[in-house]
């Protein structure tokens, strides 16, 4: 098929930036988080509420009655991936490494030492007498006892409860926790075992109360009074006597930790939206730090039927915002083990759907666009980055369970083919009608795939030398369009000429990753519209930018 001329260059940015052929207008149209996302949390002997981050791998500290940022320690200070956080008796920060599967320590000096436990650690506090445990979730399912210097090997006390969250000593010397999958809260006796494979019969475990939707975590106040935050938004105190759970607020969604400091304050994390609240005794709330999102990815034009809407793949939700006003216009929250939808890392329209893929899910799904609702599921590719649709099939951007082993997959109706191998971090990809190209992060290359419907082996490099370039779509003047996330930039191709131009720069893009994830980490998608309005997701901002 022949292809349709297309535009110059300069015509494009006439187009795309008016008169300004240096660099576009650039506007921040959606503003996210301050955090992105807020998990475990404890206060220090000052008052200062540290608070982790699991996204952004940093463990911040905030004024407790402003909300006032007083410091961040992040990667450069030997903080990687934090997920949750406890204080050791001397001052010390601990922090659980999930993907790494690393127990860190960082002393009131700034010494920092790990200990590999196993990959899933995650909650982890400390016993009155200053013994220090940690559980594995999601990654594994088990509770083990770590030496607080990080020196003797960790002592497995048992496996298989059902997924122990965020947990906490009571005065009795039990330990309290949450099973996640199971809807309850229970309490150990730490010593009534060792090694058990069924923890229910052979260690002196018992029920505190259930009933419960996804129980993320539980804290004392001075008080000895239990409380529970569970996924579902609740805030819940549970009366250990009569084992009965009173609704304290109710905030959105998504929640993941709580902490107490010395006042009996109260103060409560969101992992979904990366907010932070004080709840009063009364229930309602104060806001230290805002939520929104918190880790903008994919990002995609639908209209699903009640007006055009764009589609953001923010890591754990699904959010949709007015094009023109960046007004929310809605948000699918999937839970883990409850929803059918995958978390959302990136999207693609799908006519009136939403074509979702998820790295961190390592799954593909096609949702409605109305409703949200599974319309299909694939759970055989390795870690799919992003999906279009290309005459009909699924073009996948597979990242592989190794270096330099992703793949673009193309899925047919009846079979599977590869179309290209041995790439380092493929994730943008752009089609025409009849032609596609795609995007790899760690070669820093744009390459063409498929040439009027004839596929190019191998793919022709079209642009080379880029900086991370992940998200790529098309302009109305059929030019391609690329984030360099790691210059945060926003550059143009044109597909023939291979030549090359600057849009904009300054985005605030790059997020950088975990011990444990692709490198690629969030993806930093581009969406074009129409009247040749461009919108890119700036993850390490927390925003959509505007062109």
């Amino acid at each position: 098929m022949k292809r349709a001329a297309r535009a110059p260059l300069t015509m494009l940015l006439s187009t795309l930036c008016g008169a300004h052929l240096l660099g576009c207008e650039v506007q921040p149209i959606v503003e996210g988080a301050r955090l992105h996302s807020a998990n475990g949390m404890a206060v220090d002997a000052s008052g200062r509420l540290h608070v982790a981050s699991i996204l952004a791998s940093e463990v911040v500290q905030l004024d407790p009655t402003t909300g006032k940022v007083l410091g961040r320690i992040g990667r450069d200070q030997g903080i990687d991936g934090p997920d949750d956080i406890t204080l050791g008796p001397d001052g010390s920060l601990y922090w659980t490494g999930l993907v790494a599967g690393e127990v860190g320590r960082r002393t009131p000096g700034g010494v920092v030492t790990t200990q590999l436990v196993s990959p899933g650690v995650n909650p982890i506090t400390f016993s009155s007498d200053g013994r220090l445990f940690v559980g594995l979730v999601f990654l594994d399912d088990a509770l083990y006892e770590v030496d607080p210097a990080l020196t003797a090997p960790p002592r497995l006390i048992a496996r298989n409860w059902g997924l122990l969250n965020g947990f906490d000593f009571g005065p009795d010397g039990r330990l309290y926790a949450p099973v996640f999958s199971q809807g309850r809260v229970i309490s150990i006796d730490v010593d009534s075992c060792e090694g058990a494979t069924d923890p229910y019969t052979e260690c002196d475990a018992r029920t505190e109360g259930d009933g419960f939707f996804i129980p993320a975590a539980v804290k004392f106040d001075s008080q000895n009074r239990l409380h529970v935050v569970d996924q579902s938004g609740d805030v819940f105190r549970l009366d250990l006597t009569t084992h009965q759970k009173h609704l304290i607020t109710h905030l959105a969604p998504g929640l993941d930790n709580l902490a107490f400091d010395a006042q009996d304050r109260l103060y409560v994390s969101s992992a979904n939206d990366g907010f932070v609240v004080r709840v009063r005794t009364d229930g309602t709330t104060r806001t230290l730090s805002p939520g929104g999102m918190v880790a903008p990815g994919g990002i995609a034009l639908v209209d699903t039927g009640a007006g055009a809407s764009l589609q953001v793949a923010d890591f754990f939700t699904m959010r949709s915002f007015d094009p023109q006003t960046g007004d929310p216009l809605g948000q699918i929250t999937p839970f883990f083990g409850v929803s059918e939808q995958t978390t959302p890392t990136a999207v693609s329209a799908d006519g009136n759907n939403l074509l979702v893929s998820s790295w961190f899910g390592n799954a593909l799904q096609i949702w409605d666009g109305a409703t949200g609702d599974v319309l299909e599921s694939h759970t055989d590719f390795v870690f799919p980055n992003n999906a279009i649709r290309f005459q009909g099939d699924l073009i996948v951007a597979e990242l592989g369970g190794a270096p330099d082993t992703g793949r673009i997959l193309r899925q047919t109706s009846t079979d599977r083919i590869a179309l290209a191998g041995g790439l380092s971090a493929p994730g943008g990809l752009a089609a025409t009608n009849d032609d596609l190209w795609f995007a790899d992060w760690g070669t820093g290359t744009v390459s063409q795939l498929i040439r009027d419907g004839v596929t190019l082996t191998p793919p022709e490099t079209i642009a080379a030398g880029l900086d991370q370039p992940e998200g790529l779509a098309l302009s109305p003047d059929g030019m391609l369009l690329v984030v360099e996330s790691g210059a945060g930039r926003l550059t143009a191709i044109h597909p023939d000429t291979h030549a090359i131009r600057t849009l904009a720069t300054g985005l605030d893009t790059g997020l950088p990753g975990i011990t444990g994830f692709p490198p690629s980490y969030t993806f930093c998608g581009v969406a074009v519209s129409a009247s040749g309005d461009v919108y890119v997701a700036g993850d390490a901002g927390n925003v959509i930018y505007k062109l």
